[in-house]
């Protein structure tokens, strides 16, 4: 790939709760499935001011306590995507966008392979940032 190649650049939140199930959000669009709260970054902004507007805007919730716990390769769909361990407060009501139409705290144990992978390299951070690829 060269320098002036095009591909996706993302920036997602994995939001534990107190029993350390994680918060995912169903799709209106595309494949309709679970996803965490994210999404891409725009020209001209930081990966941190993406994280924070996309969840703003998904969830209706500002998110706190963020650290980068991941940079993964999503070869479906040529993308880079950042993972952010985060949190919300307990009491935060959600509300969700048009973007989805439903959200739940899944166990770790439920979760699809790939997102089991990126919140155990979150749950697990230590200080050195995952890269893997999907």
């Amino acid at each position: 790939m060269a320098f002036n190649d095009m591909f996706r650049f993302g920036a997602h939140a994995i939001v534990f709760n107190a029993d350390g199930d994680v918060l995912m959000l169903k799709k209106t669009y595309g494949d309709k499935g679970w996803s965490f709260p994210g999404g891409s970054v725009n020209p001209g902004e930081t990966i941190h001011q993406a994280l924070y507007r996309e969840c703003r805007e998904e969830i209706g919730v500002d998110i706190q306590n963020v650290v980068l716990t991941g940079f993964y390769y999503h070869s479906k769909i040529n993308a880079q995507v950042g993972i952010f361990r985060s949190s919300i407060p307990a009491d935060a009501p959600i509300t969700l966008s048009s973007e989805h139409s439903e959200y739940k705290w899944i166990p770790l144990s439920e979760m699809a392979e790939s997102h089991r992978i990126r919140a155990m390299d979150a749950s697990a951070f230590q200080g050195e940032v995952a890269s893997r690829v999907f």
